[in-house]
């Protein structure tokens, strides 16, 4: 298990991106991501830096392992 970088929601949302995640919506300090294929919704709070629990957590319902996340940084 690798270990995971302290990242801001804003980096999330970036690298999520790239394997077709989109903003859908804000509510408060959090952005709605959304992804058609397979359908998956996501809430990212929008802070300077991520719990890594919390990161973990948003990786494995977004189906991305931690080492392919370290090489979408």
């Amino acid at each position: 298990m690798s270990k995971l970088p302290v990242i801001s929601g804003q980096q999330l949302v970036k690298a999520l991106g790239k394997v077709g995640f989109q903003i859908d919506r804000r509510k408060g300090s959090h952005m709605m991501l959304y992804r058609a294929d397979p359908p998956t919704t996501l809430s990212v709070p929008d802070h300077r830096e991520l719990d890594r629990g919390t990161l973990r957590s948003l990786l494995r319902q977004a189906g991305v392992s931690p080492e392919d996340f370290v090489r979408m940084l």
